[in-house]
């Protein structure tokens, strides 16, 4: 039985009915966040104040919200792999179009998990700036800002100067897509 905080189960449910919930409850899990995105994306064609109808309507955070309407936007429905999770295609999704393929389709072909994608990523990145144009960029903030964003890094599971990266990226791509509509 379900209810929104709980889920109950009878005594001596097999373990193959068990592990089959598991995995149903973990594909709507997943899913929700491409629907989610979807979702959002269509509220921006059709409706004003999309972000905020959408935090009213889900108690999400605007930057979650945010986060899968990136993403979702990035992955048109005919290139989402169905064999991978959305946070695979989201650790991709920063890349460009041929790069993000050719990552997800050795995850894909590997069967890989989402940290062990990101993990190979970084490890192939890992002297990727020799020879090219590298500009410094240098931030003063105040002490509790990077704490917040070093909690948000760790929560991502980023070194922070990843994740600050990742970060603005996202914030660019939403800038520049939101000021193409009319």
């Amino acid at each position: 039985m379900t209810r929104r905080t709980s889920l109950s189960l009878p005594p001596g449910l097999p373990l193959s009915e068990w592990r089959h919930l598991g995995r149903q409850m973990y594909l709507i899990a997943d899913s929700s966040a491409w629907w989610l995105g979807d979702w959002l994306i269509y509220g921006q064609t059709h409706y004003p104040d999309r972000y905020k109808r959408a935090i009213t309507e889900t108690s999400l955070d605007y930057q979650t919200l945010r986060n899968y309407a990136w993403i979702a936007r990035k992955f048109p429905q005919s290139r989402r792999r169905a064999k991978l999770s959305f946070q695979h295609h989201a650790e991709v999704a920063g890349l460009p179009q041929e790069e993000q393929d050719t990552w997800l389709t050795r995850a894909e072909l590997g069967g890989w998990s989402r940290n062990e994608l990101r993990g190979r990523i970084r490890a192939s990145r890992n002297g990727e700036l020799a020879g090219k144009d590298v500009s410094l960029v240098r931030m003063d903030v105040v002490a509790e800002r990077k704490e917040r964003w070093q909690k948000a890094a760790e929560a991502a599971e980023l070194e922070l100067q990843a994740w600050i990266v990742a970060t603005l990226d996202s914030a660019a791509m939403e800038a520049i897509d939101e000021g193409d509509q009319p």
